[in-house]
């Protein structure tokens, strides 16, 4: 199914914008600009049209004219009576630039002169024109042609007003002279949408906001190709319209990546099957401590979880990630999202690690993923309903590895032993001598009833011993506490869902968030 739709193009640089169409399908996003081709006919100059008008008694040239040198832009056409001189030669549109007036080059005149010549230019009056394809939204000119055949213009001229010029000019004929109909074989005209860029969705990225800033475009928004083509921004009448086409194309390229997914899985066993993938941005602290955004591609595949700075296209490129990190080791928390009302629910999805983030962002939307050694990476993602998405796979691969993997066994030592600390899936936790391999203790998942760390390395694990109730305490030494620690969460995540999944969807904050919406 195609939808289509008027929207603006607009440049953040000379701040003008014009009428574009966009027209989507399942695969690619297409722009199209107006533009006036010959049907039929031969056409010598596929740009300029010549076209001569005779001044009529009543309706004069029977056009209203805009713009000008002052405004930075050529004079054009912005209004076509019906039935009045301009529009019977059929080769006049709503749009067309004036270049020549009776031979007289009028290309960087104002307004009030060209107003003037087309006045005093007798009756007979020669223009030569090209159609503006990237006309300016301020000139508000109609899409459609000929126009209304009222017209409220004073006899004062004003570049971003209609001067009318169906009004009874210098006319020295006052009988009715013959109408400005076309010749037999001259061409002829139409105005017409012709696509001039193509945006393949494929692996294709959206963002509303400002290069690398928080300023989010009002009402508007980039897609940009996965070979970097752009559409330049995109900017909406309405809000509604700028969430419906944001909406459509974000699931055009979602319905794509899915397939992708599908073709690489593929490829894989499977115990490396791909869970999920996309676009996201990721919150860089910049030099001066100002916040900087830079476009990241995550995937969540196997064991692992990607991060890559262009896409895996091939089997090769997954090696060639930025960061890969063990599922069972990362932690995954949801930020920001917002709410229909404008207000911000803050969330904290995690048990047990203490550590605050700086929640200045402007973004909702927002995730981050914890991993080893106390770091962790902030994104942000475009839609609510994508941000769900991402909880509920990174839940799910994190779950899958954990069943597979089994358990995790990491080096550790207290009071100058060496030991090992396994956590296991079926068994729950223990402890035991390194090089004896004799088991020092060991504890179900159940029994564990808190926990208490430095921040560093140290972490006290309190177990509830089963016979005497009291609350064992089982202080430990590792290199990467963090991993350690989200390990202990992941699996007993993992414990508590294969037991009762129920109770884990309850927990979704991002996808009670999509329901109530």
């Amino acid at each position: 199914q195609t939808k289509t739709g008027i929207a603006l193009s607009y440049d953040e640089v000379s701040e003008n914008a014009y009428d574009i169409r966009l027209k989507l399908t399942k695969e690619v996003l297409t722009i199209q600009k107006q533009d006036v081709i010959c049907v039929s006919g031969s056409d010598h100059s596929a740009n300029h049209r010549t076209v001569t008008l005779r001044r009529q008694p009543v309706g004069g040239l029977g056009l209203s004219i805009k713009g000008g040198a002052e405004h930075k832009v050529p004079v054009v056409i912005s209004k076509i009576f019906k039935d009045q001189a301009a529009d019977q030669t059929g080769m006049l549109f709503i749009g067309d630039a004036i270049i020549q007036v009776n031979g007289i080059n009028v290309e960087s005149a104002t307004h009030e002169e060209v107003v003037h010549l087309l006045r005093n230019a007798g009756d007979e009056v020669t223009i030569t024109v090209q159609y503006l394809r990237e006309a300016p939204s301020f000139l508000k000119l109609p899409l459609g042609s000929p126009g209304p055949s009222s017209d409220h213009s004073s006899g004062a001229s004003s570049p971003l007003f209609d001067s009318g010029l169906h009004l009874n000019g210098n006319s020295t004929n006052t009988a009715p002279s013959s109408p400005s109909s076309p010749i037999a074989n001259e061409p002829k005209y139409e105005k017409r949408w012709l696509d001039t860029l193509s945006v393949p969705l494929s692996m294709a990225r959206i963002s509303r906001y400002k290069a690398g800033t928080d300023k989010l475009r009002s009402n508007a928004f980039e897609v940009l190709a996965l070979d970097g083509v752009s559409t330049g921004i995109l900017q909406f009448y309405t809000a509604q319209e700028s969430a419906d086409w944001l909406r459509a194309i974000s699931t055009n390229i979602s319905d794509l990546t899915l397939q992708n997914m599908k073709m690489a899985n593929k490829c894989c066993s499977p115990s490396d099957q791909v869970i999920h993938m996309g676009w996201v941005n990721e919150r860089l602290e910049g030099t001066d401590s100002s916040q900087l955004y830079k476009f990241k591609f995550l995937a969540l595949k196997g064991s692992s979880f990607y991060i890559f700075s262009t896409p895996p296209v091939s089997t090769l490129d997954w090696v060639r990630a930025e960061k890969i990190y063990n599922l069972c080791e990362v932690l995954f928390k949801i930020h920001k999202l917002w709410l229909a009302d404008d207000c911000w629910l803050q969330a904290n999805l995690y048990l047990g690690i203490h550590q605050d983030f700086d929640l200045e962002d402007q973004r909702p939307y927002c995730f981050s993923v914890m991993v080893g050694h106390g770091k962790s990476h902030y994104f942000n993602v475009e839609l609510g309903s994508e941000l769900a998405v991402w909880e509920k796979s990174f839940q799910r691969a994190i779950f899958l590895e954990v069943q597979r993997t089994g358990s995790k066994t990491y080096m550790c030592s207290w009071q100058g032993d060496t030991l090992c600390f396994t956590v296991d899936f079926a068994l729950g936790f223990t402890c035991f001598d390194s090089k004896t391999k004799n088991v020092l203790w060991r504890f179900k998942f159940s029994q564990l009833k808190g926990s208490s760390d430095d921040g560093k390395t140290r972490v006290k694990l309190l177990f509830q011993n089963l016979d005497t109730k009291q609350i064992e305490t089982k202080e430990l030494e590792f290199q990467d506490l963090t991993a350690v620690l989200h390990c202990i969460h992941s699996f007993i995540a993992a414990k508590v869902a294969s037991v009762d999944p129920v109770f884990i969807d309850s927990q979704s904050i991002a996808r009670k968030y999509m329901y109530s919406n």
